[in-house]
């Protein structure tokens, strides 16, 4: 029989997770230059359309269809199309339509393609992100879904992560953000730097818009997390007071490392200190005390404000941050369960600091790092495939000139300069016009 208080919030909360992806959008868009604003947002869309089409044909199957062996992946035959999920029947949740519960898992999927978009800004062809998009979902998410969300049923196997190792991860800490930071990391790799890297200041060029995002971000983050309990019940209500007190307390830490490091706390920080904190307490929301939330919380804020500096040490071109966020937030907010997670929590663990010893540390290690090296080796293979078939990134020439105006022929800001026709066109042909002058020079 369905729950419809149950269903209602479930569906809310679907709701709430894709307003994330358009929020996403807004984030980044604000944080890269204004040539460039249109081409960040249309990755997010790009990703948005695409995989809620294969979510619906083979998607849901291979993240939860019956195990085809070792807990590595859904059959992608079972559901394919979604069929025979349309009856009036209830999944093994318990009073929640099996429609609800596949409309919850595709946001998942959405966003997490789009979050690594941040990682390649301003460099890579929109034909080119479409492809390995599509191609990274169904060899990287769609399994790693598999792993970590499909638990064992009465009539079906589930992933590895869930049911052998026992890892925890309430809400997406390893299959989003970890999954997500480990293929940005491996794309800004193969596209390599933008052109000034280093050299040039690359600033947001509107902040108003990236507070926008974030604050997006966190009110749909109460679907992402509170959804996760599949049920209006005190998990839901447990996961939505440790996202809320875990987030504060991110933005804090992250203004204060800011504060003592370069003398002024910034609402960039401030934008960035929301996310760090969401995606940190992401796995953890059910395991750990509103104290163990604080906690985790502002350690976060402090590690992904000192790991965003790693690119320029490293020498790697994490445009938005996606590695110092995501990554590092991810693996922060997975291995603090084992610990800071407490037998008190709806998880109903404990980690070292309560008394339970490293045997849940080990899990949460094994699971984060495991999902780590897959998706950042496969991610690796997809884009050198792509840079070397069909070009992954743009020229210098278009990257002077700005992705917007050449790959979209639009620009995001109405400038006098375009003249009365408003076409974008010649501007894109001037500046490119410069660039070559500007290259002539510099011989």
């Amino acid at each position: 029989m369905v729950n419809t208080g149950d269903t209602a919030w479930i569906l809310t909360s679907a709701a709430l997770v894709l307003l994330m992806t358009p929020g996403l959008a807004l984030f980044y868009g604000g944080m890269v230059r204004a040539k460039s604003v249109l081409n960040m947002m249309m990755m997010s869309f790009g990703a948005l359309a695409l995989i809620s089409v294969l979510w619906v044909l083979y998607g849901y199957s291979m993240a939860f269809g019956d195990d085809v062996g070792l807990g590595l992946l859904g059959n992608p035959g079972e559901f394919f199309g979604l069929n025979g999920l349309m009856e009036d029947t209830t999944s093994e949740e318990g009073g929640l339509p099996v429609m609800a519960f596949v409309g919850f898992q595709a946001v998942f999927a959405i966003i997490t393609v789009a979050l690594i978009s941040g990682a390649i800004a301003d460099r890579a062809k929109f034909g080119a992100w479409m492809v390995f998009a599509g191609v990274w979902a169904t060899v990287v998410y769609f399994p790693v879904a598999h792993w970590v969300f499909a638990f064992d049923g009465d009539d079906v196997v589930g992933g590895w992560i869930a049911n052998d190792l026992l890892a925890l991860d309430f809400a997406g800490g390893t299959a989003v953000h970890i999954n997500a930071g480990a293929a940005g990391l491996a794309l800004a790799f193969v596209l390599g730097k933008r052109r000034g890297f280093g050299r040039e200041a690359m600033r947001p060029h509107n902040l108003p818009l990236v507070m926008i995002g974030a604050g997006l971000l966190w009110f749909g983050w109460f679907g992402f997390n509170a959804g996760s309990a599949l049920a209006a019940n005190n998990t839901a209500s447990v996961a939505w007071v440790n996202t809320l007190a875990a987030t504060a307390a991110a933005v804090l830490g992250w203004l204060i490392v800011e504060k003592f490091r370069d003398g002024h706390s910034t609402s960039l920080g401030a934008a960035s200190g929301v996310v760090a904190g969401l995606v940190a307490i992401t796995p953890a929301c059910n395991a750990v005390s509103p104290i163990g939330a604080i906690i985790l919380g502002a350690i976060a804020g402090v590690l992904c404000a000192l790991a965003v500096g790693l690119k320029y040490t490293l020498g790697y071109d994490d445009s938005l941050d996606v590695v110092g966020v995501h990554l590092v937030g991810g693996l922060w907010g997975t291995i603090a369960i084992g610990f800071l997670g407490s037998a008190a929590s709806p998880a109903g663990v404990d980690g070292l600091f309560y008394g339970g010893g490293v045997d849940q540390l080990w899990r949460q290690v094994v699971g984060a790092v495991a999902v780590l090296a897959f998706s950042f080796i496969l991610t690796l293979v997809i884009g050198i495939v792509i840079q070397k078939t069909m070009g992954f990134r743009i020229t210098e020439e278009d990257e002077v000139a700005g992705i917007d105006n050449v790959v979209h022929a639009e620009s995001g800001y109405d400038f006098a300069s375009l003249g009365s026709s408003g076409s974008t066109a010649p501007l894109a042909g001037q500046a490119r016009a410069e660039a070559r002058s500007t290259e002539g020079s510099r011989a």
